[in-house]
């Protein structure tokens, strides 16, 4: 398998960093680039009557975008190992979004958490990490919420 640039998909959640974590490590054993991948999930929009977005919705997405790149730093900075990484942050669906960063970027591997969610809520919402590693152009490593580094 020819590990050069691997796709990390982050959000603010500690399944997201066990998976930020396990993708710099495999990253630095095969001397691969990284891309830290955060989706902005879309907030609905209120429109006024002359059909212009309300203010709240831009300085909320204004918001989003500057959390996003904060995110990104902050998970950078503590996994890294030094491991050059590229930032992309996009407005989409969590899945969807993922694997077009994975495709336009041309990752080798997609490391992803997992919430283990399970009932009814996984039935309702589905698992971004099961649609991603069902609809990826390249292997899915799940990285599940319950694992622990045994180093």
């Amino acid at each position: 398998m020819n590990l050069k640039k691997i796709l990390i998909a982050v959000d603010n959640s500690t399944c997201s960093e066990k998976a930020a974590k396990t993708g710099y490590e495999i990253a630095k054993t095969f001397g691969a680039e990284v891309a830290l991948v955060n989706i902005i999930e879309p907030i609905p929009a209120n429109i006024n009557p002359d059909l212009t977005l309300a203010p709240v919705f831009l300085e909320t997405y204004d918001n989003s975008e500057e959390n996003s790149h904060m995110l990104l730093k902050e998970i950078e900075s503590k996994y890294s190992l030094g491991i050059q990484t590229t930032y992309l942050s996009v407005i989409d669906s969590a899945a969807h979004g993922i694997i077009q960063q994975s495709d336009e970027w041309g990752s080798n591997l997609i490391v992803i958490g997992t919430y283990g969610r399970t009932g009814l809520y996984h039935f309702l919402m589905g698992s971004v990490a099961e649609h991603v590693a069902r609809k990826s152009a390249c292997p899915v490593l799940i990285v599940p919420n319950k694992y622990e580094d045994k180093d």
